[in-house]
């Protein structure tokens, strides 16, 4: 007797019945086959069936969990737990980090009535492109995003955006772009002294000699 189970490999059958017949016992036990459940009668003693593979077909799927995890190397992308630097704790997920805030500021600024031109902006703008194309570019190498930033842990790069939005909420606040003026520079290589018209230097003091 053969029967398809819910679910897959169905449910296990604790006893088909039970009768006496000519001073015998019938056992009726059901064994498990990769989705099906079969049925085994036998008189006189008890029947153990082995179960016989079943070719998997689109209704009963075999799923294969062997694949291995990659491997964890210590102080090394997952394997990192800890900083080495007190009040900062390790963060794995520092990089989408990263890409979220640096992108928040770039947000703000262009948002904002600050001149595209201002130096402040231009400054920032940079630094926010470079390090979210660094992430984005490499999400799953936080070595690799550090060694391109140059600018320390990828934890402190995620610091360093909160703490740049605290001054871009100042500079805003405040307009400190109005307060900043062109400065014009003459500076002749040319010249002996370096284009400083008729400065004359003189000898150092007798003190700065000792």
């Amino acid at each position: 007797i053969k029967t398809k189970g819910r679910g897959g490999l169905g449910l296990l059958i604790k006893a088909a019945g039970r009768r006496k017949r000519q001073g015998t016992m019938v056992f009726s036990r059901a064994v498990r086959s990769h989705g099906r459940l079969v049925l085994s009668l036998s008189r006189g003693k008890c029947v153990r069936d082995q179960a016989k593979r079943v070719v998997a077909t689109p209704l009963s799927p075999i799923r294969n969990f062997s694949a291995e995890p990659t491997p964890l190397v210590p102080g090394i992308g997952r394997g990192k737990t800890s900083t080495g630097l007190v009040g900062i704790d390790v963060d794995h997920e520092a990089v989408p980090k990263m890409i979220v805030k640096y992108q928040a500021l770039l947000d703000k600024m262009e948002a904002s009535d600050m001149p595209a031109d201002a130096q402040y902006r231009i400054n920032v703008e940079k630094i926010c492109r470079y390090r979210i194309k660094a992430a984005q570019e490499n999400l799953d190498d936080p070595e690799k995003v550090e060694e391109l930033c140059n600018c320390g842990q990828v934890e402190e790069l995620v610091i360093q955006a909160d703490n740049e939005m605290i001054v871009l909420d100042m500079y805003l606040r405040n307009r400190w772009w109005e307060l900043v003026k062109p400065v014009e520079i003459e500076f002749d290589p040319e010249d002996a002294d370096g284009g400083h018209g008729d400065v004359e230097w003189g000898d150092a003091p007798d003190d700065d000699k000792k």
